[in-house]
Order: structure tokens, then C-alpha cells, then sequence
């Protein structure tokens, strides 16, 4: 396959991303067994794992989406959060399960725990793919984690750089190019 000269080293292969995908299923099945579970993912970078997670996930379960904008075109966070798409539903009451594509800053998931948690849900828990401890400026707490990374800019499996890359079946560090 061909890619731009953007896409540097392969961090997280796509072998390495469906096996923690399928060890993160089998735990949330354990965790959530007899409570009605709702998904929460968080468009447009969390799409892919959300998709693999659910199907990974062997109980009845229901999905929603926010959109949240914090980067623009950067490849760093604003620190300005903004809800695009808010959910369809309310969740007063249920188990909610934030899916993150990658947790940075932790500014943006903040906002939406905070966000979230004045709704009144049973419970309220995180699962990220990737965690970017490094550049933490708000601390949060992630209950399920994939991947712990470097602080890079990183591409694939959903995140992107200018919308592109969303595509790619691993995660790449973005080339400096």
C-alpha cells in the first residue's frame, strides 16, 4: 500500500490494535455483564475503534456519538472545546462507557465528563485506545486503556492530520516532512 511521505514509523500495527481491541471487549462484557451498556464515541477519531470495540463487546449494548472540535487544523490542542453533535438520547440513568480515540491534554475529555456527568447517568467511565500521559494538562481518569504512547503526533486507525490518514490499519507517528 501507498502512502504520503507524512506517514513516518509504524507505532501500534494493525495486529497489535485488534488484539487489544478484542482483550478490551472480553474485560467490558466481564465489567458491564447484566447492566445496560451505552457507548459514547467521540466523532470524528474515535469512529474505527468504536466500530471494532462494540462488536468486541458480547452483551446487548447501544451506541451514540458527540462531536467535539478542539484542534482545528493544528497538532496541538486549542484548549477550546466545542460541541459540534450532541447525543440523540438522554443518558440520566445509564452506564456509559466514553470512547476515546486518544486521550492528550485531557482538556477535551474533561469538558466532557464534566458535560456528561451533570446529565445524571448510573455511571460514567472511559476507555481510550491510546493515552498520551506526557502531555496531560488536566488530569482524568481513564478506566480502560489500549495503548500507552509517546508524546508524538500520531496518525490512523481513526485519527488524523487534516482529515487525512483516518484510513491507515495502524497507527504511524505523522512525518516531520
Amino acid at each position: 500500500m501507498s502512502w504520503s511521505k507524512r506517514v513516518g514509523r509504524v507505532l501500534i500495527s494493525e495486529e497489535q490494535i485488534q488484539e487489544k481491541v478484542r482483550e478490551l471487549g472480553a474485560r467490558l462484557a466481564q465489567d458491564y455483564q447484566g447492566r445496560d451498556l451505552l457507548l459514547v464515541g467521540v466523532l470524528k477519531g474515535a469512529i474505527m475503534f468504536m466500530v471494532d470495540l462494540a462488536r468486541a463487546i458480547e452483551l446487548p449494548l447501544s451506541i451514540d456519538f458527540m462531536a467535539i472540535s478542539s484542534y482545528g487544523q493544528s497538532t496541538e490542542s486549542s484548549g477550546v472545546v466545542r460541541i459540534i453533535k450532541d447525543l440523540d438520547e438522554s443518558i440520566e440513568g445509564k452506564h456509559v462507557l466514553v470512547v476515546e480515540d486518544i486521550v492528550d491534554t485531557g482538556l477535551t475529555l474533561k469538558y466532557i465528563l464534566e458535560n456528561l456527568l451533570a446529565r445524571g447517568p448510573a455511571s460514567l467511565r472511559v476507555c481510550a485506545l491510546l493515552n498520551k500521559r506526557k502531555a496531560r494538562k488536566a488530569e482524568v481518569k481513564i478506566d480502560y486503556v489500549g495503548f500507552e504512547i509517546p508524546d508524538a503526533f500520531v496518525i490512523g486507525y481513526g485519527l488524523d492530520w487534516g482529515e487525512l490518514y483516518r484510513n491507515l490499519p495502524h497507527i504511524a507517528v505523522l512525518s516531520d516532512i
